[in-house]
């Protein structure tokens, strides 16, 4: 499961698919297409024939926000979609957080249960997070399946052009994270 901010206004929001039909989404899945999670390098949009094979893409925030700046009040708001998004997908068994944001969204939600220890590390890319099984409801309870086996926060600088075109997430650095996610989820 790979979560990013929000839809990008001229991406995602328009084309109804998460990085879809912009720069961060060219980089994005030009590197699933090279890990073999996604069937091409491009997306443009939502019936460009792309298909993703063992990930899921989504977001912390469900609306293009202002200056593609979503507040901690829109995390908040949005958070019970992503934690829905996760109850339903239950055998993921990495998560992975493209920047500080989506890392503190996914870290917030009371179905990911933390380090073994609870502690809260802070934000890197390459940081790897083994979590807790949760330890919520049982399982069929009010409709929320407990969460099974062992799941790793993996995080990752997030693919915008200032984090590439600054070089501080290269195709490399980003090959090499989700080489490990594969590694982590097999």
């Amino acid at each position: 499961m790979i979560v990013g901010l929000a839809p990008a206004a001229h991406g995602g929001n328009r084309t109804g698919r998460m990085f879809t039909g912009d720069r961060s989404g060219n980089f994005l899945y030009a590197a699933l297409h090279r890990a073999g999670y996604a069937n091409q390098a491009l997306s443009r949009s939502i019936d460009d024939g792309l298909e993703l094979s063992g990930t899921w893409v989504t977001a912390a925030v469900r609306c293009a926000p202002p200056a593609n700046k979503p507040t901690p009040l829109e995390r908040n708001t949005c958070a019970r979609y992503l934690s829905s998004e996760l109850r339903e997908l239950s055998g993921a068994r990495v998560l992975l957080a493209l920047g500080a944001f989506a890392y503190e969204a996914l870290w917030r939600l009371p179905d990911v249960a933390g380090t073994t220890k609870g502690k809260r590390v802070r934000f890197a890319h390459g940081l790897e997070l083994p979590l807790a099984p949760h330890q919520g409801r049982a399982s069929g309870t009010q409709g929320h399946p407990q969460i099974a086996g062992p799941r790793t926060l993996l995080c990752s600088y997030h693919p915008s052009q200032r984090n590439v075109f600054t070089g501080l997430l290269t195709a490399d650095m980003f090959d090499t994270v989700l080489a490990r996610a594969r590694e982590l989820g097999a």
